[in-house]
């Protein structure tokens, strides 16, 4: 897979230089629109996804397809037999500020049958924008090939105890009062004896732990909406007006990339995410995430984390279906939409 591999990292190597020729500009940070699962779309990331038209367009090679998140779906020829999924800046947000919580993230499938999942990635790369450091691996090559970090990666830590954890969590999209019921506790326990952190960036958060830099990561927003259904409300005003949890191209290269490392990671109900579909951006193929360096400390998370809450009541949301084995987990996925948003109801 070499040249996948070359394919992969260029293309991130060139986002990361067009980007750095805008570190100074003062109007990085204006917002001109929002991308088709409804978050807002910084300048920055208008520059990054040309940058990745323009460099697979210009390539010389078999057609692809390509799917990136304020783009959608479209392909750079006739029958493509992979897919790439692509996160031109995930963290946009710290990007724009400047500070080093955003990543590329591309992860390669084959397309198949049109409807490619989670499970059928076969290559993954993150890079790190502000230092350039890289992770890459896939399905030919044992382990992951890291570039540019200070000590051999993956560097899992030991960390068992709750009390002892850094950890990242994740607010944007999610109303904070659900979030805080619902780990609070856990904040409490491991603020002074660990650390807690917001980067807004789940690939960041998530190749933290192959760093050993973090001992776990959590976005349970999405187990919460399913387990509680009635809470959409309160969701949909925290995101503008639509459900904004984990997409593929959040953390299909990362998770990839984690199991490759031996982290732990599942959705926020334990299970796999191998059936989250990579072109499908509708609510109900959403996800949460749990990943920890060790299987206790994932085990304790998942057991500690407060499941039953209740809607904030202030936040009129419309009674709607969901729970865990319902449609939305994956196990009865719908038809797939390309570029679909997130303004269909959870029914």
């Amino acid at each position: 897979m070499s040249e996948l591999r070359d394919l992969l990292t260029s293309l991130a190597r060139a986002v990361r230089e067009a980007l750095d020729t805008r570190r100074t500009t003062p109007d990085r940070r204006s917002v001109h629109g929002e991308s088709p699962g409804g978050d807002a779309q910084f300048d920055i990331d208008e520059i990054a996804e040309q940058v990745v038209r323009e460099h697979l367009r210009e390539r010389v090679g078999p057609p692809l397809a390509v799917y990136t998140e304020d783009a959608g779906l479209w392909t750079t020829g006739d029958d493509p037999e992979y897919v790439l999924v692509v996160d031109p800046i995930d963290g946009t947000r710290p990007a724009s500020a400047g500070l080093e919580m955003a990543t590329v993230s591309i992860a390669a499938a084959r397309l198949g049958d049109g409807d490619p999942t989670l499970g059928d990635v076969i290559a993954a790369h993150v890079l790190e924008l502000k230092t350039g450091a890289g992770l890459y691996a896939d399905d030919d090559t044992p382990g992951i090939e890291a570039t540019g970090h200070p000590y051999p990666v993956p560097a899992l830590s030991p960390t068992t105890e709750l009390a002892r954890m850094f950890w990242s969590i994740e607010f944007n999209g999610h109303p904070m009062d659900l979030m805080t019921r619902a780990y609070r506790h856990l904040v409490d326990r491991s603020a002074n004896t660990g650390g807690v952190f917001v980067f807004n960036s789940a690939s960041y958060s998530i190749t933290r732990v192959i760093t050993g830099q973090l001992d776990a990561y959590v976005d349970i927003g999405n187990r919460v909406l399913r387990d509680r259904p009635e809470t959409e409300g309160a969701f949909r005003a925290a995101g503008r007006g639509s459900v904004l949890h984990l997409f593929p191209y959040d953390i299909a290269a990362s998770v990839y990339l984690a199991r490759r490392a031996g982290v732990t990671i599942t959705d926020a109900y334990g299970d796999p995410l191998d059936a989250m579909r990579l072109l499908d951006l509708s609510p109900l193929n959403q996800r949460s995430c749990v990943a920890a360096s060790t299987p206790q400390l994932h085990k304790s998370l998942l057991e500690n984390i407060r499941w039953d809450l209740p809607a904030p009541p202030e936040v009129g949301a419309p009674q709607v279906s969901g729970g865990r084995d319902s449609e939305s987990p994956g196990r009865t996925p719908k038809a797939p939409e390309a570029a679909s948003g997130s303004e269909e109801p959870l029914s």
